[in-house]
């Protein structure tokens, strides 16, 4: 027992991390009704992104003075290629089946990995990611990593802030409006395409802000590590309820305490030895997802928050 308060530590890191990214699966879907599975793509070019800011900065430069700036280049290539990709790869086959676009999901994630192997200097290992000095923070037992305060900060923050943006704005009203009856929204003047991209860049921008925790958090990036976080936000936001963007979070949390708890204890419970440890945490999270499906198919929170505006 002594290690739960750590474990519950590294639980709610893990799940803020798949929670923000996890918030783009949901946006996206809930409005036009397509699994970007080039989303953890989106979420790898933004750490590359924000790595390449603090590249480019001076020698001896502040890592915290620096945040801020690796933030904004994150989230300016994360949102570039996810309008781009809407508007050239998802747009064009809006009106197709839904096989059309899933597929063509899949293509443009394999198709990022390729380019960022490619053409990032270096890319072909993982690339070392700043990190901070100094001892790690004691609170309520756990030790927290001094990186590991900015995704615990930064999350609560960005859904505080989406949470105001959907219900307070113009656009985001919209955007409920577009996800509850497209055609009948742009009969209303809505224009449904500026909506649509909002969702894209909205969730890209996101996931850029989670690469930088996870940047911070592991120390590397690299070009492969987009699929299976972006597997596991998949996960997370089925878990909390497609389409619900507070569902997303829910479920981020719930899968990363999930994984941390049977990392952590599995292994000690008799005849369960080898189920334990790090290499099972990726299977006991799809359990998780399996065994909630069956009893609440629709997700821990259920319907859209569009359906409840």
């Amino acid at each position: 027992m002594h290690e739960l308060p750590q474990q519950l530590a590294n639980g709610l890191i893990l799940g803020a991390m798949y929670g923000l990214i996890a918030i783009g699966y949901t946006m996206v879907y809930g409005i036009v009704q397509l699994i970007n599975f080039a989303h953890g793509e989106i979420f790898m070019v933004g750490g590359f992104g924000a790595l390449t800011v603090f590249l480019a900065l001076p020698a001896g430069f502040s890592l915290l003075a620096a945040i801020p700036l690796m933030i904004i280049g994150g989230v300016i290539v994360s949102v570039l290629v996810a309008t781009a990709a809407e508007r050239f790869a998802y747009r064009p086959l809006r009106g197709a089946p839904r096989l059309a676009p899933l597929i063509t999901a899949i293509g443009l994630s394999l198709a990022l990995q390729q380019a960022v192997w490619k053409w990032y200097p270096d890319a072909k290992k993982d690339r070392s990611f700043p990190q901070f000095d100094g001892s790690p923070f004691h609170v309520l037992g756990a030790n927290i990593q001094r990186g590991d305060l900015f995704i615990l900060i930064a999350a609560p923050v960005c859904m505080i802030a989406l949470g105001f943006y959907v219900t307070k704005t113009r656009t985001g009203r919209g955007m409920q409006a577009t996800a509850q009856d497209p055609d009948t929204a742009k009969l209303m003047g809505i224009n449904t395409d500026r909506i649509i991209v909002m969702a894209f860049a909205i969730g890209a921008a996101f996931a850029a802000v989670a690469a930088v925790g996870y940047g911070l958090h592991n120390g590397q990036v690299g070009f492969r590590m987009g699929f299976i976080m972006g597997l596991k936000a998949f996960t997370a936001a089925v878990l909390g309820g497609i389409g619900n963007i507070y569902g997303a979070m829910l479920g981020g949390i719930v899968l990363g305490l999930a994984e941390s708890l049977a990392v952590g204890y599995i292994g000690n419970i008799p005849s369960m030895e080898l189920f334990g440890g790090g290499a099972w945490k990726d299977v006991w999270a799809f359990v998780l997802l399996i065994v909630v499906l069956l009893v609440r198919p629709q997700g821990l929170l259920g319907e859209r928050v569009a359906d409840r505006a």
